[in-house]
Formats: structure tokens, sequence, C-alpha cells
């Protein structure tokens, strides 16, 4: 399993945006597929996106498309999550993970079970 570190997270207004990082080490990153996932205080963890090894298959949870973009850069073994346009529903920790494999296979992108390394997380609290 590999090291992931997620950074960017904080406070911001209803409206604002946030470039969450995730550092990853100890696997081979240019060949894994990678997900973000947020949990709410008292919520239910929930998958927000899936990106393949190459960048170039991409799925987002429907409430956050078209506000939320996911990237990454294979040279620097980063992932990234821009969030624009915040609301208060967003407020969550948010976790970076890794499959095991180069494609977000399966039937649902956003199935935990298939992510087998987890960073420790990042804050984000939107405030109205």
């Amino acid at each position: 399993q590999g090291q992931l570190m997620e950074s960017g997270g904080g406070l911001v207004q209803a409206g604002g945006s946030l470039r969450l990082s995730c550092t990853v080490s100890g696997l081979n990153f240019p060949e894994t597929a990678m997900g973000w996932f947020r949990q709410a205080p008292g919520g239910e963890r929930e998958g927000i996106s899936c990106i393949s090894y190459s960048g170039n298959t991409i799925y987002v949870f429907a409430p956050v498309r078209g506000r939320f973009a996911v990237s990454r850069d294979n040279s620097k073994n980063t992932l990234y999550l821009q969030m624009n346009n915040l609301k208060p529903e967003d407020t969550a920790m948010y976790y970076c993970a890794a499959r095991s494999d180069e494609y977000c296979w399966g039937s649902s992108p956003f199935d935990a079970r298939r992510f087998d390394s987890w960073g420790r997380g990042t804050q984000v609290t939107v405030s109205s």
C-alpha cells in the first residue's frame, strides 16, 4: 500500500473555491486509478470522483458535476480536486484514495471497497 497525503482544505465562504492536492508515494502512481471521497459529520462516506491512470477517463459524482474537477499530474505523483462555487453542503472531510488497478472498473466507480490505500483527509468547511 502507498502513502497518501491530502492538503489544501480550509474554511471558505459559499461561492468560493478551493483546490485540494493529494501527494502519493510508495506505489506506482502513473499506473494507478485514483479517487476522491468525502464524509460529512454524521454522514456516510461518498465517492466524488474516480480518474483512470492516464486521466483520460473521469467519473464525477452528479451533485458536484460542473463545480468540481479532478485532474492528475503523473510527473509529480499528485492528484488534484478543484472545487468551485462551494456550498455549505460540501462541508466534509475529503479523502484521496488509490486503487490497485489502472481503471475505475466495477459496478460503480465510487465503490470504496475497490480502493486499497487512503489518506488521512483534509477538512473543508463552507460557511453560508
